[in-house]
């Protein structure tokens, strides 16, 4: 260590050399230390980047491009770009922290606009191990579209409100699955509610899902309803309710809910109320056998029913 001790005293800018080469720090860095600072002076003691000088597998700025315009189309996160692009999704993630693209929590999912977000997220997650072992019911209410269209087609001031009432559209998701069952029903009354549930449960079982439980919400029609307790009780299914004040216990159920507001409800300007309740059967399709999940790692709710 003759040269680090030589160093150490001809220099003071690396006086600690001495010591340094006598504790944790290595001979090879001591002595890289050295040759920076004989080479650049104390600039030369800078921390510096661990990036590589050359990167032949970076993402392409065509591929970047693509990235981020669908980021902006989509609204959606990196597993279904990947899917789409066949990419992974951690090279996706990259570019979109790269590129400061916002958050999808901070970002209004119809217009894209940030916005202020104030999420109520637990750090617990739950998923039941096996299809059937719960299902997530609940509703969502949507307004009619006038014929000719609403004020996504004509402006707000321009449009015309036709009050005719609302759509209600019932879902029905497997919790382990996440296969979705929806019907578009013009109340939520309790009988409309226990007969949706009955043609549920049969629709899973065609696929061989045996539903044991379901979680609603505490509304009239599922806590109150004895039709919705009837049907529980022949079918066998046991009955379960969210935490009152605490809607995202239904998490699954109301997260699909924000998922066909964005990409059906609202993911064009349709120009009547029978033309978007036409696309609801393509949608549901799309969403069960070829969307990609992010919870499934990239993979269709379907392909957990086929394994």
């Amino acid at each position: 260590m003759a040269v680090c001790c030589w160093c150490a005293e001809s220099f003071p800018a690396i006086s600690r050399v001495r010591s340094l080469s006598s504790s944790a720090v290595s001979r090879q860095t001591v002595y890289k230390w050295v040759r920076r600072y004989l080479a650049d002076g104390a600039a030369g003691l800078v921390d510096r980047s661990s990036r590589p000088y050359s990167m032949p597998r970076a993402t392409s700025p065509e591929m970047t491009a693509k990235i981020v315009k669908l980021r902006g189309e989509l609204h959606a996160g990196p597993v279904r770009i990947a899917a789409a692009l066949g990419l992974v999704a951690s090279t996706v993630g990259a570019v979109i922290r790269r590129e400061g693209l916002p958050f999808l929590a901070d970002i209004d999912r119809i217009t894209g606009e940030v916005i202020r977000a104030s999420s109520r997220r637990s750090n617990v997650r739950y998923e039941h191990p096996n299809p059937g072992d719960l299902l997530h019911v609940d509703v969502k209410k949507l307004g009619h579209i006038p014929a000719g269209g609403g004020w996504r087609v004509h402006g707000r001031i321009g449009a015309q409100h036709s009050g005719t009432g609302f759509d209600y559209v019932h879902v029905a998701v497997d919790d382990h699955s996440r296969v979705a069952y929806l019907e578009i029903l013009p109340d939520e009354k309790g009988d409309t509610c226990a007969q949706f549930l009955h043609r549920a449960v049969c629709w899973f079982r065609s696929f061989g899902v045996i539903v044991r439980r379901v979680l609603t919400d505490n509304a009239w029609a599922y806590r109150r309803s004895t039709a919705w307790a009837a049907v529980c009780s022949v079918l066998q299914i046991r009955r379960r309710f969210t935490k009152p004040g605490c809607p995202w216990t239904n998490g699954k159920a109301e997260r699909l809910n924000r998922t066909l507001q964005t990409e059906w409800a609202y993911s064009k300007p349709w120009t009547s109320n029978a033309a978007r309740t036409a696309a609801l059967a393509a949608w549901v399709s799309h969403y069960n056998t070829e969307r990609a999940h992010t919870a499934l790692g990239g993979r269709p709710p379907a392909s957990r029913l086929a394994a």
